[in-house]
């Protein structure tokens, strides 16, 4: 009413303002009048809406956020489409492998400094991990022993594995290339580092062997084994980095490799977080098929009330026996216990109010788990500062001394003492007892980051099993009676896990002990070793090894003691 006067009379004087007052008007009583309109339009969809998603709701349906539409979820129907995203998650990989493999594979090939292996397999330095698995099925078939009498073809076969295992692998790869083929046949020292599979190191570090069908793989493993990938890929491009570009040409093609070398990692960050995706859906659905499975006895009546509950008491029994057995009881009880009671309590209470309060609790324990999670990777990040702050100090000490030209007494590879000159042959040498007092307080930060650890596993189980028993309950397949008695299973078993967890906990001490730490890292590391060599290694096997290591550890510690005491009394 103000503005359009004053803009009229500025363009057309008298009369501007005259038409500029009567748009003002207009404007200022049409505006209202439409919000209003809009805004009591917007109340009645919502009215209609809310009622719809209340019904929708307790009939078990669920909101499609993409879509915008109700559904009624089905586990069998999820299960089909995981696999059926699997399967073209799988082809689009392989189509981009293939893609990649045209032009990689063209041009001058790759200067190497060993080309023995490629000959072998009989693929261009170029070649991509796929042309070189087809080559080695290929070139394998032909002198299979099994099938090729000639007396060479064993040794033959057995050197194409080598090379294989060597030229599939990009850490070991970038190595060979690098230094070529070493007269021990081990091209590179560190690549079993490379062959750990986290997902068994951590089973064996964490022993959730027992209750992989209820949490499945671990979030850490996952995750630990995306990041070890994504180390050796960077490592094998560092290490695959020719000379510097000396004409226009060749720094034409650099420039040109170095954008497809960022488009490459845009790529594959992208399907590393689609396969993360994909990974826990798929986990969730297989410990959702499970806990059905688990609970389908009560819910049939096949097993009445005590009957199941004696068999989850057994089963709880045996899964505290393991190793951090209590601690995974008492999580994936609780955790169980809450989903079961808010189901429960939203379709069977007045209004809904025991679900509430159950919704209320599992905010407060999800608050208190983070504020664990916060402060572990606190009390971690200051451990392993202060570790890195005494290496360093060691080091520049170290520098000090050599650059001082000080003489030092260290010991040699034989255990002998020998003096040598830091000045004259020019290497670091770090004092034997400075170096041992930086291992042990790099060693006592251990127990901050097993800390770390399990404050991240026992979210993680806490958020995986949100998500399981929400298909579970959600499972329309079912009508909503056979769905309330599935989640009265679940609450049992929960609670008998939860009760039982907790119990064994109160009459078990867990010290967290370094040496502990040291000896289930040591004996995970052996076991994904053996793996890789197609051996199998229970968490039997694993409990066993871990004995036996702690008992020679002791026994060894005892004689050094009575050497020493001996010692003392020969002075």
């Amino acid at each position: 009413m103000i503005a359009q006067p004053i803009a009229g009379a500025h363009e057309s004087g008298a009369k501007g303002f005259v038409t500029g007052l009567a748009t003002g008007v207009v404007s200022a009583v049409a505006l209202p009048v439409t919000g209003v309109c809009i805004g009591a339009y917007q109340m009645g969809r919502g009215v209609v809406n809310s009622a719809e998603a209340i019904s929708s709701s307790r009939q078990g349906m669920l909101w499609d956020e993409e879509k915008r539409e109700w559904y009624f979820y089905k586990l069998d129907d999820e299960l089909a489409q995981v696999e059926k995203l699997e399967k073209q998650f799988k082809q689009k990989l392989e189509a981009n492998q293939i893609t990649n493999s045209s032009k990689i594979g063209g041009g001058k090939e790759r200067p190497v400094k060993d080309r023995e292996y490629y000959d072998l397999l009989q693929v261009s330095t170029n070649a991509t991990v796929g042309e070189i698995k087809k080559a080695y099925y290929k070139e394998a078939r032909k002198c299979h022993p099994d099938k090729n009498p000639s007396p060479d073809a064993a040794q033959k076969f057995q050197a194409l594995g080598h090379a294989y295992q060597i030229l599939s692998n990009d850490h070991s790869r970038a190595h060979y290339d690098k230094h070529g083929k070493s007269t021990d046949g081990n091209e590179d020292p560190t690549n079993s580092l490379q062959e750990i599979d986290p997902f068994i190191f951590f089973a064996v570090m964490f022993g959730s062997d027992a209750v992989a069908p209820y949490i499945g793989e671990l979030w850490i493993a996952n995750k630990a084994d995306s990041l070890m990938k994504e180390h050796a890929h960077m490592e094998f491009q560092e290490n695959s980095k020719t000379d510097e570009p000396t004409t226009d040409a060749d720094l034409a093609a650099k420039h040109s490799k170095e954008i497809n070398a960022q488009a490459e990692y845009i790529r594959r960050m992208e399907a590393t977080a689609e396969s993360d995706k994909l990974k826990q859906r798929r986990r969730e659905v297989n410990c959702a098929l499970h806990l059905r499975e688990r609970v389908e006895p009560y819910v049939d009546g096949s097993q009445n009330e005590s009957e199941y509950i004696a068999l989850c008491q057994a089963e709880a029994a045996t899964i505290c026996k393991g190793t951090f057995g209590e601690i995974y009881c008492s999580a994936i009880g609780y955790a169980l216990e809450l989903e079961a009671d808010e189901f429960i309590g939203d379709h069977t209470s007045f209004l809904g109010l025991a679900g509430h309060a159950s919704r209320i609790k599992k905010k407060a324990h999800a608050f208190n788990s983070d504020v664990r999670l916060v402060g572990a990777g606190i009390h971690a990040a200051r451990a392993g500062q202060q570790a890195y702050r005494d290496v360093e100090t060691l080091q520049k000490e170290a520098k000090a001394a050599m650059a001082a030209g000080k003489e030092t007494v260290t010991l040699d590879g034989e255990g002998q003492q020998n003096e040598s000159n830091w000045a004259q042959t020019g290497d670091i040498k770090l004092d034997p007892e400075k170096t041992k007092q930086a291992t042990e307080k790099l060693e006592a930060s251990l127990p901050a980051f097993l800390e770390l650890a399990w404050a991240i596993n026992g979210r993680d189980i806490s958020r995986t099993l949100k998500e399981v028993a929400s298909k579970l309950f959600s499972d329309a397949s079912v009508d909503l009676e056979v769905r309330l008695k599935r989640a009265e299973g679940v609450k049992m078993l929960g609670h008998e896990f939860l009760a039982i967890g907790t119990a064994t906990a109160a009459t078990r001490t867990r010290d967290v002990d370094v040496k502990d730490i040291k000896t289930r890292a040591e004996v995970a590391a052996m076991a994904t070793m053996a793996k890789a060599q197609g051996q199998e290694v229970s968490e039997k096997d694993a409990e066993e090894l871990i004995r036996q290591a702690k008992t020679m550890a002791a026994q060894h510690q005892s004689m050094q003691y009575q050497q020493h005491q001996q010692q003392e009394q020969s002075r």
